[in-house]
C-alpha cells in the first residue's frame, strides 16, 4: 500500500533503474508512448472506446468504456489505483478489450469532480501531493465501494456489447484491490472472477476488512502481491488463503518477487515490465477459465 516505506522503495528503485528518468515517466503519465509499452495480444480484436457517464446513487460518474467492435462479450469492471482514471488505465482497459472483453474503467473520485483526479503530475512522494491524494481517498468508504459497484455492474449489463448470459469480471490496482473484493460481494450474482494487483489494505483488524467478505462471494480470485507489501504485512497472504479456502473459493495468491507496490501500470515509477506481463498473463487465464 502507498506509505512511507513504499516511497523509500520507489526512490531506491529509481536510483537503480537505467535509462528512464522521472521526467520520462511523467511523459508516460500524460499518455505518450503507452502503446509502445503495452503489446497487443495475438489475434487482437478490433475495439471501440468512448468516454461515458454512469448514474449512481451519489451522482454522475465519468468513466471509459471499451469493447470489441463486434459481438457480445463478458463485461469487466476495472478499478484504478490511487492516481485515478487516466490515459494509462484507458490503455490497459483497451488492451483487455482486445482480448475479448467489454471493459468499464471508472473515475472512483467522481464525487469530487471529473477525471483526471488527482491532477496530472501530482507526486505522492511530496507532502502536498500526498495530502491531495489522501484527501481524495478519504471521500471513499466500503459503503461507497458497494454502492458504486452495483451501479457500474448494472451499467455494463445494459450495454449491447455485454453478454449478460456470461459471468462478469472485475480487477483493480492498489486501492482498487479492496474495491474488487467488495464488488464481488455486492454483486455475487454477476461477478465470476476478481483480480487484485498490489491491492491494499485487503486484511485489517476492522470489522469492514475486505477478507471478511469472502463468505459472500461466488467467484474465482487472483491476488498478485508486491514483494514490499508482503514484507510489511507477511501474514496477510495466509489470512487471505484461509478466508477464501473456508468459503470454498478458488484463489491464486502469489507474492511477485522483486515487484514493488505499484509495479503493474506502465506509468508507475516502479513499473516492472517482466512481472507486470506475468501478472497480466495470469489475469487472462483467470478470465478465460472463469468467464469463457
Amino acid at each position: 500500500m502507498c506509505d512511507e516505506r513504499a516511497l523509500d522503495d520507489m526512490d531506491a528503485f529509481e536510483r537503480r533503474r537505467d535509462g528512464v528518468t522521472r521526467r520520462e515517466f511523467g511523459t508516460l503519465t500524460a499518455g505518450a508512448g503507452l502503446a509502445m509499452v503495452l503489446p497487443s495480444p495475438a489475434g487482437a480484436e478490433s475495439i471501440e472506446g468512448s468516454d461515458v457517464v454512469v448514474t449512481t446513487p451519489d451522482g454522475r460518474a465519468d468513466a471509459y468504456f471499451v469493447h470489441p467492435a463486434k459481438g457480445r462479450h463478458p463485461g469487466v469492471l476495472m478499478w484504478p489505483d490511487a492516481f485515478g482514471l487516466r490515459p494509462a488505465m484507458k490503455e490497459m482497459a483497451g488492451r483487455l478489450a482486445k482480448s475479448g472483453y467489454a471493459v468499464l474503467v471508472v473515475n472512483p473520485y467522481y464525487r469530487s469532480g471529473p477525471a483526471p483526479l488527482p491532477e496530472p503530475g501530482t507526486d505522492f512522494s511530496v507532502p502536498e501531493g500526498r495530502e491531495k491524494i489522501m484527501a481524495l481517498i478519504g471521500t471513499l468508504s466500503p459503503e461507497t465501494h458497494a454502492r458504486d459497484a452495483k451501479a457500474f455492474v448494472d451499467h455494463l449489463d445494459a450495454q449491447a456489447s455485454v453478454d449478460t448470459g456470461r459471468q462478469m469480471g472485475t480487477l483493480g490496482y492498489c486501492m482498487g484491490g479492496p474495491m474488487v473484493v467488495r464488488t464481488a460481494a455486492a454483486r455475487a450474482d454477476r461477478i465470476g472472477a476478481g483480480a487484485s494487483f498490489h491491492g491494499g489494505p485487503l486484511v485489517t483488524d476492522g470489522p469492514d476488512s475486505p477478507h471478511l467478505r469472502a463468505s459472500e462471494i461466488d467467484a474465482r480470485f487472483l491476488f498478485a502481491i508486491a514483494e514490499n507489501d508482503d514484507e510489511q504485512q507477511p501474514e496477510a497472504k495466509d489470512v487471505l488463503r484461509r478466508a477464501f479456502s473456508e468459503a470454498g473459493l478458488e484463489a491464486e495468491i502469489e507474492v511477485y518477487a522483486g515487484a514493488l507496490h505499484g509495479w503493474c501500470p506502465p506509468d508507475s515509477r516502479v513499473y516492472n515490465e517482466e512481472q507486470a506481463e506475468r501478472a497480466w498473463s495470469r489475469l487472462l487465464v483467470l478470465f478465460d477459465e472463469a468467464l469463457g
